[in-house]
């Protein structure tokens, strides 16, 4: 019974941390498919690879939402002819480059490398990840259900409807699209909850003192914990006393772009081979980066 309330207790923080966040997203992605004409977003961002890569976080700096909130997002922005580079870069980059995470950050730690560190390494792990699939064509990378159709790319959306006629359909897709997305949100917290009541948490922190396994050790915990990246600084700073630099910048960068539930969340937009290499990647950038931080910069 103690680990059946354990269990129950870690599910719903998890679910009722995330939720709102998810709710946001699929608001916004209602607004997107309501107000915004196919094929928009193609013709006012970049399409190659190496600018297209870095635009990607730039919405995210204005997004207050966390990992949850991005992929009915995107999605949406995919269907309206979002370049694939684009949406890959905002998917990794706004759960990290938010005002609400940078502020939490900032009120955990300061001003000092952790912030600047977390944010630079964000942005850099998700421009590569996204220059990268930059070289792949959207059919090959997206569900059908996110690929711009190209009967919808010629046509503006409702164009012969007023703003205040589009508002109930643009409510209704979020309620669609929340709903759709919450099945992945509710998995991937039983995933959480299961890992996190059957795998002691004292076990793995009693192996994460040294300079590259403790790296390791907390990009596995923060992809065990599934903590909202709104909040996530704070239970870092628990860590500073028995945790490397390296390491804590590498639970910050990797928890917010990949985590159980996100994983499975990213399954509504992306085939599932795609949802492969948007964990393998970003794991292995942020390890080579924590543990430059450990080995080389003394931080």
């Amino acid at each position: 019974m103690a680990r059946v309330q354990t269990f129950s207790t870690i599910f719903l923080g998890i679910f009722l941390e995330a939720a709102p966040f998810l709710l946001l997203g699929a608001l916004v992605a209602g607004l997107i498919e309501g107000f915004v004409d196919p094929g928009l977003a193609a013709r006012v961002l970049p399409r190659r690879a190496v600018p297209a890569a870095p635009a990607g976080s730039l919405p995210g700096f204005v997004f207050p939402g966390c990992e949850c909130g991005g992929g009915p997002v995107t999605r949406r922005l995919y269907r309206k002819g979002l370049p694939l580079p684009v949406g890959i870069g905002f998917l990794l980059a706004a759960p990290v480059v938010n005002p609400v995470v940078l502020f939490s950050t900032y009120a955990a730690f300061g001003w000092g490398p952790v912030l600047w560190g977390r944010l630079l390494f964000t942005i850099v792990i998700a421009a590569v990840v996204a220059a990268l699939f930059g070289l792949a064509q959207p059919a090959e990378v997206l569900r059908p259900t996110a690929v711009m159709t190209t009967a919808a790319s010629s046509h503006p959306a409702h164009p012969e409807r007023p703003w205040w006629q589009r508002v109930p359909a643009a409510l209704t897709t979020a309620a669609d699209d929340f709903l759709d997305m919450a099945r992945y949100l509710i998995i991937g917290s039983l995933l959480a909850a299961a890992m996190q009541t059957l795998v002691p948490q004292t076990t793995l922190l009693a192996i994460g003192s040294g300079p590259v396994v403790s790296v390791a050790v907390l990009m596995a915990l923060a992809f065990v914990l599934s903590v909202c990246s709104t909040v996530d600084a704070f239970l870092a700073l628990s860590f500073v006393r028995t945790f490397t630099t390296g390491s804590i910048l590498a639970f910050l960068v990797f928890g917010p772009m990949v985590d159980i539930k996100s994983s499975l969340m990213f399954l509504g937009v992306f085939r599932p081979r795609v949802v492969v290499y948007l964990i393998v990647l970003p794991a292995t950038l942020a390890l080579l980066f924590g543990l430059i931080v450990n080995l080389n910069l003394g931080w």
